[in-house]
Formats: structure tokens, C-alpha cells, sequence
């Protein structure tokens, strides 16, 4: 069968690249075109767009895009009339694949949703169209399973979070301090700033600009290569380093760290390491999503565990002077612990065994 896989993000990178192995250890016939990024590529396939070109972040940097997102959906649907796959999978990046599964479905492709939109948090009112337009969805957490079956009566799969099955097939790399060439004498702070161009250039400079405050600390940066190296070039520090999509070996020898909201924070909860998370956009883009926005809380692991373990540092909130206070109150003893206490639950809460497997299974079927 042909499959065409659309991902905007490098999480979705993460994910699609794992499912298209399963997928061809399913069908050995497979013919898979997809937008999505390096670990996909290497999962095997054609690539259509790669996700640096895709990822935009906030209301006004949407707005600023808007020619290059329509060229992209006319590209996108140009691109699977002339493939005429059997089945489409759309893997998150709902702002994008919503309009794109619309349009399929009444074109009579077949389309399934891993990761489903995140309408829980906002924008419900796309419940109807996806209703209409999906054959299959597949939710991550269990209680978007409940919250799309029970409130709005979808058939909905789940299989557990895929992002357990990356961890735990995930191999610490005891060398990552020579390697990387960073002393060991002191504890790692991690800053992970995210992997979209907007949310490095306004979140990267608010992380450093603690690191004077700490000179017992190493900062170490995580860093992605689908972006421009100039983005890290901030400065000079005796206690900053960065690494590039080692983010696993980072966390595995990290004492705390300061993270841009998404799958990041969930990925340090794993990894049982202490953090802040931070999120800050353009004030439009905050001003619009206060409007609409439902949740309380940004991080996943607030939101999966429903009440407020991690602290939260948003929009005029995040600045030097909160930042230094909260990771003051992150380096004591009981605080860490208590944190590190409450992410047990959350592993629990998402494991099942050959997630990713079974979703492929689903979609082959």
C-alpha cells in the first residue's frame, strides 16, 4: 500500500519516524511519501518538505506566514492527487493537517490521526469537522481518550504515549562528558529552548541571562541542526556549552532544567529531571490565546497529573528575576524531591506495551 505521513514538528519527526518502521515491518510492500524531518529520512521514504521550513509559533508569526502556509497546502494537496495514497496519516500539527484531512476526505482518501488536535485546550469547535473527516484517531493520553469518547462520542484509540517506548529502548551514553568536551565537576543545568526558529530567538536569551548568577552550575544547551547555528551564538560564558540532538544524553546527567513548554517537559518528567517551564510569544499571539485557551496550566505534566507541580513562567512573568528565584527554590533538596515523587505517577499513568506497533497495526488493518 502507499501511505503519505504529514508532520510539522520535530516531536512528530520523532514519532512518524517510528511508525514508518513499524509500518514496513507490517507491509513489506509499503511505499511512503511524507513532510516531516531528519529521523524520518532516515527511517526511509521520500520527503516531500522538511520540518524546518513548517514550524511556526503564535497568532502573529501564523499571520506573518500565511503566503508561505497556503503555498505549502496547495503544494501538499497537489503532492498526494499525483501520489493517490491508500491511506493518509496526519501526526499532530493540527492547524496545518486539520485543513488538509477536510479537504481528503471529500476528496475519498482515507485519513487517520495520531496525536490527535488538542481541542480539549482549545478550538472545540473543530469537533465537527473532525468527526467528519477522520476514520481513525489516536490519542496519547488517557484522558483525551475519555474526553473524546464520553463528551463528544468519537470512536477513539489509545495505545499508550510512544514517547515511554523511545525512553525506554533509549541507551545512556557514558561518554557524553568527553565526548562534548564539558568538565564533570560541576551539576548540569539543561536549558531546552525548543526546536521552532521563533521560540529560540525569544526563549534562549531569558535562559542565559541567569547564567552570571551561577558560576557552580554548567548550562548546556540543547540544540537542534534544523535550525541556524547563529541562533546559539549569544555570548560567551565559561559555564555554557551546547550540544546538538543529544537531548537524551543531556537529560540523563542533568540536575534541573529550564524548558520551553511542549513534549520537552514531559521528556524531563521521564527522565526524573527537576524544571521550570517557560513560555513566552508576541503579545498578540498571548492576547489571542487567553481568549480561547481553556487549561490552566501549559505543561503536560501539570496538566496530566491536573494540578500544579512544576512552575510555570509565562509571557511577563519570564524575565531574569523569576527565573533566578524559581531556580533557587528548584535546587533545594525537598522541593526536588517532591517533584521527582509526583513524575512517577506519570509514567504509570502512560505505559503500554508496543505502543507504536499497535497504532501501525490499526492503520495497516
Amino acid at each position: 500500500m502507499k501511505y503519505y505521513i504529514i508532520v510539522g514538528e520535530a516531536s512528530g519527526d520523532l514519532y512518524g519516524s517510528r511508525l514508518i518502521t513499524e509500518i514496513k515491518s507490517l507491509d513489506k510492500n509499503a511505499k511512503i511519501r511524507f513532510w516531516g524531518g531528519d529521523k524520518m529520512i532516515l527511517s526511509g521514504g521520500t520527503i516531500v518538505k522538511h520540518i524546518r521550513e513548517l514550524a511556526f509559533m503564535g497568532f502573529y508569526e501564523v499571520i506573518m506566514n500565511l503566503n508561505k502556509i497556503f503555498s505549502n497546502i496547495s503544494l501538499c494537496k497537489r503532492d498526494i492527487i499525483e501520489f493517490n495514497p491508500d491511506k493518509i496519516i496526519y501526526i499532530d500539527y493540527p492547524g496545518f493537517n486539520l485543513r488538509i484531512c477536510d479537504w481528503a476526505k471529500k476528496k475519498g482518501f482515507k485519513n487517520y490521526y495520531y496525536i490527535s488536535p488538542q481541542i480539549w485546550a482549545w478550538k472545540e469547535g473543530r469537533i465537527k469537522n473532525i468527526k467528519k473527516s477522520i476514520d481513525k484517531l489516536f490519542v496519547i493520553f488517557p484522558f483525551e481518550k475519555k474526553y473524546y469518547s464520553e463528551k463528544h462520542k468519537m470512536e477513539t484509540f489509545y495505545f499508550g504515549h510512544p514517547l515511554i517506548e523511545v525512553i525506554n529502548s533509549y541507551k545512556s551514553n557514558t561518554s557524553f562528558f568527553k565526548k562534548n568536551n564539558i568538565p564533570s565537576n560541576k551539576p548540569i543545568v539543561a536549558f531546552l529552548p525548543g526546536s521552532r526558529i521563533q521560540e529560540i530567538k525569544t526563549m534562549l536569551p531569558i535562559f542565559l541571562s541567569i547564567i552570571s548568577n551561577y558560576p557552580d552550575y554548567n548550562f548546556i544547551i540543547a540544540g537542534v541542526n534544523n535550525v541556524d547555528p547563529k541562533l546559539y551564538d549569544l555570548g560567551a560564558h565559561p559555564n555554557l556549552f551546547i550540544v546538538y540532538n543529544k537531548t537524551y544524553d543531556l537529560l540523563t546527567n542533568s540536575f534541573a532544567a529550564i524548558v520551553t513548554s511542549g513534549t520537552a517537559s514531559l521528556e524531563c518528567s521521564l527522565f526524573k529531571v527537576p524544571q521550570i517551564v517557560c513560555y513566552k510569544t508576541s503579545f498578540l499571539s498571548f492576547f489571542v490565546g487567553k481568549l480561547f485557551v481553556k487549561i490552566r496550566h501549559i505543561s503536560l505534566v501539570n496538566i496530566i497529573l491536573e494540578k500544579d507541580i512544576i512552575k510555570e513562567l509565562i509571557q511577563d512573568d519570564l524575565n531574569k528575576k523569576n527565573l533566578s528565584y524559581e531556580f533557587n527554590k528548584l535546587c533545594r533538596e525537598e522541593k526536588r524531591s517532591k517533584i521527582i515523587q509526583e513524575y512517577s505517577k506519570i509514567y504509570d499513568l502512560l505505559s503500554v506495551k508496543d505502543t507504536t506497533k499497535k497504532i501501525a497495526s490499526s492503520i495497516f488493518s
